[in-house]
């Protein structure tokens, strides 16, 4: 939600407008959000006494019968939208059916949309809101990893155009996000060490308690699903409380300052440097955390030649790569690809490479003075240590399927799976990605120039409450 603060003088051949735009809104963990124990979700559709929800079918499959029987407890009308919302219906004709259901509704101003998913559900209906009525209020609750301690934090919204992914969208922050973290349980454990990358991200550069945990609980935290599989360790379990809960409150620390990514020396850009290749080079694509952990663990590699990692650093953050299954080099990781993304990057960051690294682990400096020689020499080396490594540096269950897709029904019932599998690999080949959640972006030589000098607001913070996380910019 936010409000807006201006003014307006005359100059000598017009007038002159300065505002102030506030924006505010709230997470809130809560195991069981649909649990009829727990009115946190139901008390914010009290005033409208019903509820527009948007969700993918996968998603309504597992929880919709629980969502019914949630708001019919507490007197809520539910209506639901319900969508395949795979990568290639992630367009503008899902958006504008997001938008005939608003219509139909009778969607009032400031009554807010419910949105359940993963991030492209978030992106499309997002955006769905941002557009309608040029500003309609709605209610996050997402479903995945990267959906819960990543996704969730940043404010964009977005629908595919043409071959190019993201392209039309806008900056549009939810009132409130739900983070329950059991929903994990029934995602599956592929996915959970997918998320697991982005964590990895934010601890090694920014957050050295939470590197820490993930280092102890490593493949327990995996395979307990963060603490949520039944049976799962009373102490696994309040670790990944901790991870989760600070995790997120630092990814917001540092992005709350900079919600509309006006700065472009960005902390959580650690490993989406060279990532968006990653993801499209391989016949089959690699899921977007393998992506950034190869991305992450090469340019650790520079770091440590540079000597802003120690070799047990180095050795350390290698390690933990490779215990959580996930990819540290690809065969199709080259001299062409490192230019080529290189390239890209230097486009999107207006020509500087501010390329994030660990500087020591659990801190970040940004580099810019990096030669091709330099570039190349690191990814000899990378290459070298990574052949040391258990399987040689390659990760497991690390290419997309139809749990990645959306494209099917139901991914565990799906007859199909290999064919809709096949499309995947055709879209991924066609639509070279920008290597944020997959994110298809169009082919190098066609991304723009960011265009606007880091200045955040001083006035700018974030507040954390006791059961959840406010953020005011």
């Amino acid at each position: 939600m936010s409000d807006l603060q201006a003014n307006v003088s005359e100059t000598k051949t017009g007038f002159h407008v300065e505002g102030y735009e506030k924006i505010e809104y709230d997470f809130t963990f809560v195991d069981g959000v649909f649990d009829t124990t727990k009115p946190n979700l139901a008390d914010c559709y009290k005033t409208w006494g019903r509820v527009l929800a948007v969700t993918d079918k996968n998603v309504y499959k597992l929880y919709g019968e629980k969502m019914e029987q949630y708001f019919h407890h507490f007197g809520l009308q539910l209506t639901v939208h319900k969508t395949s919302i795979g990568e290639k219906a992630k367009t503008i004709d899902t958006f504008l059916g997001i938008c005939d259901s608003m219509t139909d509704f009778g969607i009032i101003r400031k009554e807010p949309v419910l949105v359940v998913g993963g991030g492209l559900v978030t992106d499309v209906a997002g955006f769905a809101c941002a557009a309608y009525r040029r500003n309609t209020n709605f209610i996050r609750v997402p479903t995945t990893v990267i959906g819960l301690i990543d996704a969730s934090v940043s404010i964009k919204v977005a629908v595919n155009y043409g071959r190019y992914k993201n392209r039309l969208g806008a900056y549009h922050a939810p009132v409130h996000t739900f983070l329950d973290f059991t929903m994990l349980r029934t995602l599956p454990v592929a996915q959970v060490r997918n998320g697991f990358a982005e964590l990895i991200k934010i601890s090694s550069c920014s957050h050295l308690e939470v590197f820490n945990l993930l280092d102890k609980y490593c493949e327990q935290l995996i395979d307990s699903k963060f603490g949520r599989a039944d049976n799962s360790a009373v102490e696994v379990r309040k670790a990944a409380d901790v991870i989760n809960r600070e995790g997120i409150y630092e990814m917001l620390k540092l992005e709350s300052p900079n919600l509309h990514e006006i700065g472009l020396d960005r902390v959580i850009a650690y490993g989406h440097t060279w990532s968006p290749l990653h993801e499209l080079i391989p016949d089959t694509p690699l899921r977007h955390g393998h992506a950034i952990s190869i991305d992450m663990a090469y340019s650790a590699t520079l770091a440590k030649q540079r000597g802003l990692l120690t070799d047990t650093e180095h050795r350390r953050l290698f390690a933990l790569f490779s215990r959580a299954g996930l990819t540290l080099d690809h065969p199709q990781f080259d001299d062409d690809v490192l230019e080529k993304g290189t390239t890209a990057i230097l486009k999107t960051r207006d020509g500087q490479l501010r390329l994030p690294v660990p500087n020591p682990l659990g801190s970040c400096k940004f580099l810019n003075d990096v030669s091709d020689t330099e570039l190349k020499s690191a990814l000899v080396e990378h290459k070298r240590i990574c052949k040391t490594l258990p399987r040689e540096g390659a990760g497991l269950e690390a290419y997309v399927d139809t749990s990645d897709t959306g494209y099917t029904d139901n991914v565990l019932e799906a007859a199909n799976a290999r064919e809709t599998a096949d499309e995947a690999d055709l879209l991924q080949k066609e639509q070279p990605t920008d290597g944020v959640n997959g994110h298809v972006n169009g082919d190098a030589s066609s991304l723009e120039k960011a265009k606007a000098a880091f200045n955040p607001s001083k006035n700018s913070h974030s507040k954390i409450h006791t059961n959840g996380i406010r953020v005011q910019a």
